[in-house]
Order: structure tokens, then C-alpha cells, then sequence
């Protein structure tokens, strides 16, 4: 070999290997260069879903009409939501117990693109689920949501429409009526146009047909028509029964003045509404736990569960529900409740004064 040329070839294989690394190097700081870019990117939109996780989730709820139940159930459906920690925008609404009041209301969250929306009694949220047919909606005190068709079947709810149930125990109130009272003939109000209230008609029917009790029933159209219909049967009937009506609790004071005059008792399935006396008795679950429950069926479909994977809830514990004696009204009907009845009331109505257990 040509002593001279070594030099030369080692020259030449250095300056290869310098471009092969050279060449490398750019290679690699390309190579970083992309992953960084990557890495960016991904971590702006991980910043961005969490950003978006965060971004207040737009609540619509609505009830049919303003009155004590309701008012509670209302407040309940919120303090869930609170105390669940959902980060929410939330616009309540009252139709006032007007059907199309009820379905501007539900327009008004279309066009508002709520996330979801809670309907409190079936009107409200018979006019949501028509409005929102792809936006969740939970229905809260609604006796029979099958035959309002808000759901298909009790077992589970339909795509974006669950809620929650305030079926009271109907033939055993009337039961306890005829013994503590001694009814023979009963009478019972109800809103012809509303499907609670249609539901709850027949399920009276039955129990007074059960308990030998004959029924004289008059219905309503709105509130304003209840003092006039309270007056019509007060004369035929021993007492007056009251199922979960939204109408005639909207302007109950009437009916109670009518009946207290007449000294003929009446029973409230809802307790909440006659904390100022003038029922006899009142059984019924709280509102209030009805509210709580219901906002809780909405906190987990916030949290992603499918409302046709939550079956329709009953409040059916003895601590959601609530027996109340009006002892005062119990006097102004000559009427003794017995004391194994007054032993398990957790409520207490006597001189103008409601005392809790």
C-alpha cells in the first residue's frame, strides 16, 4: 500500500463519519422536535377537556305550579346537586298551572341548549320530554309515568328519561280514614286534565269499592274552580280525601275553610302542604327527600350514567315519609284520634302550633 494515500483515506473516512453523525444529529433533534411538538399538544388538549370538564353544566328546572310540595321538592332537587359538588348554571321556572306556560318554559331550555333538565309533576314534564327529545330530562313527582308515557315501563328508564315516582298508598290511607272517622260516604276533587289525577281517580274507586265506601267525586279545570266544587259535595260526603293533585293543593286554603265550617275532616296525601293546620290527618313521603332524590338521579347523569340504565325511583323507607294529626281539626269534628295512631305520627298539629318528633 502507498504509505502517502493513508492520511488522505483517513481524511476522507473522517469526514464521512462527521456527515454521518452530523446527519444524525439533525435526524434526532427532528425527532425531539416532533415529540415536543406532540407532547404540546397533547397537553393543550388534555388543559382543554379539563377545561371543558370544568365549564358549568346548564341545568333547566321547572315545576307546574307554585305550592308548599312542590316549593320543597324544588329546593331538594337543587341542595343535591350542591352537595354532590355539580358545577351548574341553573334556571328554575314556574308554570304558574298553565299547560302552555309549562311548554314555553320547556322551549325556553331548548333554545337555552340545557344539559338537562328536571320536571317537577307531570305536566312540566310531559311538556320537557315533547321539547327535548335528545337532552336528559328527570321527572320528579309524577304518580304514574307509564300512563303519562314518559316512560315505557318502571323497570328502567327510557333513553334520556327517568325520575322519580309519588304514588302514595292510596287504599290504606282510605282504610285509616274509615276507622279513625267512621266515612261511609267520601268525597274526592280532582283536575280532569291531569293525569296524575286521572290515575289517582281510579285507585280511590277501588279502595272505597274494598271498604264498602261510597264515592262522590266532582272535578276541576284550574284552581280558581275548587271553592265552588268544595261546596257542591261538602253536604253529601262524611270527609274528603286528597291524592298528590297539583290544582287543587295550589289553592287548598279554600277547600280547608269550605270543609272546616261544614266540621267534616279531610286527609292530605301530601303532609308538607298543611304544616298550618287543617287537614286531620296527613300521610304522605316528604317533598323535600322527593327533591334530593331526584336531583340525585340528575347528579348521576351529569356524571355520565344513561337515564335508561336508572330505574324509576319510589320513595318507599318509613323515614322518607311523614303521618300528621291535626288535633285541632280532629276537635272541630268531634272526632278522638286514637292515641296507638297519635304514638306514631312524627308531626303534630294542636292550639295553632305544629310540633315535630
Amino acid at each position: 500500500m502507498n504509505n502517502r494515500r493513508v492520511p488522505v483515506l483517513m481524511s476522507v473516512l473522517g469526514c464521512a463519519v462527521m456527515v454521518f453523525w452530523g446527519g444524525c444529529t439533525k435526524k434526532a433533534d427532528r425527532a425531539t422536535a416532533t415529540e415536543s411538538t406532540a407532547a404540546a399538544e397533547s397537553t393543550a388538549q388534555q388543559a382543554e377537556t379539563a377545561e371543558q370538564t370544568a365549564s358549568p353544566v346548564r341545568v333547566g328546572i321547572a315545576k307546574i305550579v307554585q305550592h308548599e310540595a312542590l316549593d320543597a321538592c324544588e329546593q331538594g332537587v337543587q341542595d343535591a346537586l350542591k352537595a354532590r359538588g355539580i358545577n351548574a348554571i341553573i334556571d328554575v321556572q314556574n308554570a304558574n298551572g298553565d299547560v302552555n306556560t309549562a311548554a314555553q318554559i320547556a322551549n325556553k331550555f331548548k333554545n337555552d341548549k340545557v344539559d338537562i333538565a328536571v320536571g317537577i309533576a307531570t305536566p312540566m314534564a310531559q311538556a320537557l320530554v315533547n321539547a327535548l327529545p335528545a337532552t336528559p330530562v328527570v321527572f320528579a313527582a309524577v304518580t304514574d309515568p307509564v300512563a303519562a308515557k314518559l316512560v315505557a315501563t318502571l323497570e328502567h328508564g327510557d333513553a334520556y328519561v327517568t325520575g322519580l315516582s309519588d304514588a302514595i298508598p292510596t287504599a290504606d290511607h282510605i282504610a285509616l280514614f274509615k276507622e279513625i272517622a267512621g266515612i261511609k260516604t267520601l268525597g274526592y276533587i280532582y283536575t280532569s286534565s291531569e293525569a296524575n289525577s286521572i290515575s289517582a281517580l281510579t285507585i280511590v274507586e277501588e279502595a272505597c269499592k274494598v271498604q264498602g265506601i261510597a264515592l262522590v267525586t266532582q272535578s276541576i279545570n284550574n284552581s280558581s274552580e275548587l271553592r265552588q266544587a268544595a261546596e257542591a259535595i261538602v253536604n253529601r260526603v262524611d270527609g274528603i280525601y286528597l291524592t298528590t293533585d297539583n290544582t287543587v293543593y295550589s289553592a287548598l286554603p279554600a277547600l280547608i275553610q269550605v270543609f272546616g265550617n261544614a266540621k267534616k275532616p279531610l286527609f292530605s296525601g301530601d303532609v308538607t302542604s298543611v304544616f298550618d293546620g287543617g287537614s286531620m290527618i296527613a300521610s304522605g313521603f316528604n317533598y323535600y327527600k322527593a327533591g334530593v332524590a331526584s336531583g340525585n338521579i340528575a347528579a348521576d347523569i351529569i356524571d355520565g350514567k344513561k337515564a335508561s340504565e336508572i330505574p324509576v325511583k319510589f320513595l318507599s323507607e318509613p323515614s322518607e315519609s311523614d303521618l300528621l294529626f291535626d288535633l285541632d281539626a280532629a276537635k272541630n269534628c268531634g272526632i278522638t284520634i286514637p292515641q296507638k295512631y297519635l304514638d306514631q305520627a312524627n308531626y303534630i298539629f294542636e292550639n295553632g302550633t305544629l310540633t315535630s318528633r
